[in-house]
């Protein structure tokens, strides 16, 4: 199932399932039962939304306006330093544990959204990279058995302003500026993903392949992300988790290369579609 958020013509937020007809809307019935998709997901209702919204007629997706499918997550969790391949180009070794760090909500935009350059920096990076959503309460959850609370995966971009990422020790200020990282389309469950190290992973500028991996690369895979964010805090439905990002970001290319107003970026995953997004400046 691929479920998704957005919002309609008449400007009603909503959420629904696509497929290769379009988008079935859950419809107002349903989402004045659960309002949002993270409500569906902490219901354990996705054969619920599936069933409402497969009753409805597909919506042609160039009639919506793409929204982060969780539009209200309440923890967007960030994995830096989490390929091998990228901790190659840091010229770093493989840390010992995840390093960990966190996005606010309102940094996050949709399919399509225009990312924002913002004013007082030109240093905007690209991070293709697999997000994770829970889909249900996690607290001390094995490897072995975290994969059980992941309600699907999503391709997400982690746009950095770069030299605020550097200011200090701490990532959060270069990560959370708003309108400067996206999520999507959809969520897709983990019955139409397969297995996860099977996947592949490509960013695009203008075109151009500026990042490509196999999720194998991950230092940290997801069961073991999840056990150890589960062991410090509860994990909730619709929590987010990026997984973090290969080689190939601009900071350490040689001469730099950096988003600007006019360009394209593009990540895409093996199952999960394409994740389009504009570059404009801040006005």
């Amino acid at each position: 199932m691929q479920i998704c958020s957005y919002t309609l013509e008449n400007g009603t937020a909503s959420y629904g399932v696509s497929t290769d007809a379009g988008i079935h809307d859950a419809g107002d019935v349903f989402r004045a039962k659960y309002a949002t998709l993270r409500d569906v997901l902490a219901a354990g209702a996705l054969n619920e939304l599936n069933a409402a919204a497969q009753a409805n007629p597909a919506l042609d997706a160039a009639t919506v306006t793409m929204l982060p499918p969780i539009t209200q997550p309440d923890k967007i969790i960030c994995i830096g330093l989490n390929y091998m391949s990228h901790i190659k180009e840091t010229g770093r070794d493989k840390p010992k544990y995840p390093s960990i760090f966190i996005r606010f909500p309102d940094s996050v935009l949709g399919h399509e959204a225009d990312l924002i350059r913002p004013k007082v920096s030109e240093k905007f990076d690209f991070e293709g990279e697999l997000a994770v959503v829970i889909g249900k309460p996690a607290r001390h959850v094995a490897a072995a058995d975290a994969l059980d609370y992941v309600a699907g995966y999503s391709c997400f971009n982690d746009g950095s302003i770069r030299d605020f990422q550097r200011h200090t020790s701490q990532f959060w200020a270069g990560k959370s500026f708003q309108d400067s990282g996206s999520m999507g389309p959809c969520i897709v469950t983990p019955d139409e993903v397969g297995k996860l190290e099977d996947l592949n992973m490509e960013t695009r500028l203008n075109g151009a392949q500026v990042q490509s991996t196999s999720i194998g690369d991950l230092a940290f895979n997801v069961g073991e992300i999840i056990e150890y964010l589960s062991t410090v805090i509860t994990l909730l439905p619709g929590d987010v988790i990026a997984t973090g990002t290969p080689s190939g970001v601009g900071l350490f290319r040689e001469p730099q290369l950096w988003m600007k107003p006019g360009d394209t970026i593009e990540v895409e995953i093996t199952g999960l579609g394409t994740l389009r997004n504009t570059i404009k400046d801040e006005v």
